[in-house]
C-alpha cells in the first residue's frame, strides 16, 4: 500500500509544491513553522483542494486535477489527527469514538473494542474539557482508528504535551502505529521525533519538498541547506569547492574533506557535537578562542573565533559532554579538530 503526492497550491503569497510517495511506513515530513507541513496534509485529506496534480492511495485515485477528480473527505478513507485533537465537544469519549464508525450495527461493539484498546474505558462517559491532553489524544486516535483508515496522518501530534507527558504519548503511540498495514505521515520539525519515530524522511522548505532521505542520509549526507539545519547541524557557512578541499571564507577555513568536492556545492555544514576539543595534528586542526562557554543540561555549549575569521563571522560551535575532563573558559585558547568525513557538503 502506498500514497502518491504530486500537487500545487496557491494560498495568496505561499506556494505549496509536495511531490513524493510513501510506502507502508512511518514518513516524516520535515521542515519549518510555515512551510507547507499542515497545507499538504489537508490537500490529501480533502479539507483543501490543490490547484493542480495528482493524489493516489492503494491505486484509488483521491484527486486528479486533469481527470476531474475530487473524492470528498468521508470517502479517502483517511485518517487526520489534527494539533487540537478536534473532538466534538459536547460528546463523550464512548460517542466521539462511535461517531467514526459508519456501519450502525457494528457501532457499539468497535466503540467498546477502541475503550478497551486505548485504555478509556474509565473516561469513557467524559467529555473533552474534562480531559488531560494525553487522554484528549487518545480519544482521538481511537476514534480515527475507529474509522478503519488506510492512511494516517498526524500533524505535529506532540505540540500541545508537556514533555513528560509528551514522552509517555510518543511510547504510546510509536507502539499502536506499530500495528498499523497503511502509511502513516507525520508532521512534525522536531528532529528527535524524527528519528525515533521514523526511517525515512521527506524535507520540506518553503513550500517545496526537497525528496525523500533515509535517515542516514539526512544525519550524515543532507544534501541541502535546508535538510542539514532541519536536522539540527548548527554551524553552517558559505563553501568555495577547490578539489577535495572546502574554503569556508567567513571563518578563514580550509577544511579536507575525505572526498572531492562537487562544483556546485555552495556551503558546507559541521555538527556541533562532532567538533573534538583534542587537539591533533595536520588537516582540519583549527586554533580558535574561546568567546563563551554555556552548561546546558547535559552539555558544554562552547562557542568559538576560528583564528582568522572575518569580523562579521559567526562564532563556531563546539557541544561536549557537560562531564568532559576538559575545562574551558571564556578568552582562552583552544584548537579543535574536524575529521574530514564529518564536513556535509551543501546545495
Amino acid at each position: 500500500m502506498s500514497l502518491t503526492v504530486r500537487i500545487k497550491k496557491q494560498l495568496g503569497d505561499f506556494c505549496l509544491e509536495a511531490d513524493f510517495t510513501a510506502e507502508q511506513e512511518t514518513l516524516a515530513l520535515l521542515g519549518a513553522s510555515g512551510c507547507g507541513k499542515s497545507v499538504t496534509l489537508k490537500c490529501i485529506a480533502g479539507i483543501l483542494q490543490p490547484d493542480e496534480g495528482l493524489i493516489q492511495l492503494d491505486g484509488q485515485t483521491l484527486y486528479d486535477s486533469a481527470a476531474g477528480v475530487c473524492l470528498p473527505p468521508q470517502k479517502r478513507g483517511v485518517g487526520y489527527l489534527f494539533q487540537n485533537y478536534a473532538l466534538f465537544p459536547n460528546m463523550t469519549v464512548r460517542q466521539n469514538i462511535a461517531a467514526a464508525v459508519t456501519d450502525k450495527s457494528r457501532r457499539r461493539a468497535v466503540a467498546e473494542e477502541k475503550l478497551r484498546q486505548f485504555q478509556l474505558e474509565p473516561l469513557a462517559d467524559l467529555k473533552p474539557a474534562q480531559l488531560s491532553g494525553g487522554q484528549q489524544q487518545r480519544t482521538a486516535l481511537a476514534r480515527i482508528l475507529a474509522s478503519e483508515p488506510r492512511a494516517i496522518l498526524l500533524d505535529e501530534p506532540f505540540s500541545a504535551l508537556d514533555s513528560y507527558l509528551k514522552y509517555q504519548m510518543e511510547l504510546e503511540l510509536t507502539e499502536m502505529l506499530e500495528r498499523f498495514s497503511g502509511p502513516i505521515l507525520f508532521v512534525t520539525h522536531d528532529q528527535g521525533e524524527v528519528f525515533r519515530a521514523c526511517r525515512r524522511v521527506c524535507v520540506m522548505d518553503q513550500g517545496r519538498t526537497q525528496g525523500v532521505l533515509t535517515l542516514r542520509e539526512l544525519f550524515h549526507a543532507p544534501g541541502t541547506q535546508a535538510a542539514a539545519r532541519l536536522s539540527g547541524c548548527k554551524n553552517l557557512a558559505d563553501a568555495v569547492p577547490q578539489g577535495t578541499k572546502a574554503v569556508l571564507p567567513q571563518w578563514g577555513l580550509t577544511l579536507e574533506c575525505d572526498r572531492p568536492v562537487p562544483a556546485d556545492i555552495r556551503c558546507a555544514g559541521i555538527r556541533a557535537d562532532l567538533i573534538s576539543p583534542h587537539p591533533q595534528e595536520g588537516a582540519n586542526a583549527v586554533p580558535c578562542t574561546v568567546q563563551r562557554v554555556i552548561q546546558d543540561v547535559f552539555t558544554t555549549i562552547v562557542l568559538l573565533r576560528p583564528e582568522g575569521a572575518a569580523v562579521d563571522a559567526p562564532p563556531l560551535r563546539m557541544e561536549v559532554d557537560r562531564d568532559a575532563r576538559q575545562t574551558v573558559e571564556n578568552g582562552s585558547r583552544l584548537t579543535v579538530f574536524i575529521q574530514s568525513r564529518d564536513i556535509l557538503l551543501l546545495k
